[in-house]
């Protein structure tokens, strides 16, 4: 049975090229958050191991190499001990720390990614107001 010229279906879908253009971008976003990943990773390891070191106190070397001890069985390899700023008043320590983490792409471009935490939150919130 043909249909008369006056019936035309339209036809719903994507095209071919349309999921090649889909499809390439959601594979570049997860190359991106595959390579962005990890960094976030040892960021939140940073973060955890510095509230410990805090929490167990003692001087501001033996908080040093408190943090090296952890940053070694934690897989840490942007900073050290010696990258943290460590101020104490008094029993009261304040640490924090700030790295840039670069991360190629493809070819010459990279993506360059400003880390920084505190165990006092309100340092970070300071240094972010105008």
């Amino acid at each position: 049975m043909a249909l008369s010229s006056g019936m035309h279906r339209q036809q719903k879908g994507v095209t071919l090229v349309g999921l090649i253009l889909v499809l390439a971008i959601v594979g570049l976003i997860a190359v991106l958050a595959l390579k962005v990943t990890p960094t976030v990773t040892e960021y939140f390891s940073i973060k955890k191991a510095i509230a410990s070191v805090k929490a167990t106190g003692g001087s501001i070397p033996e908080m040093r190499a408190a943090f090296n001890r952890q940053a070694e069985v934690g897989y840490i390899d942007a900073i050290t001990g010696n990258d943290l700023e460590i101020i104490k008043n008094g029993d009261v320590a304040d640490i924090s720390f700030a790295y840039q983490k670069i991360i190629p792409l493809v070819g010459p471009a990279s993506l360059l990614i400003d880390y920084a935490g505190s165990t006092n939150d309100n340092k970070l919130k300071k240094k972010a107001a105008p």
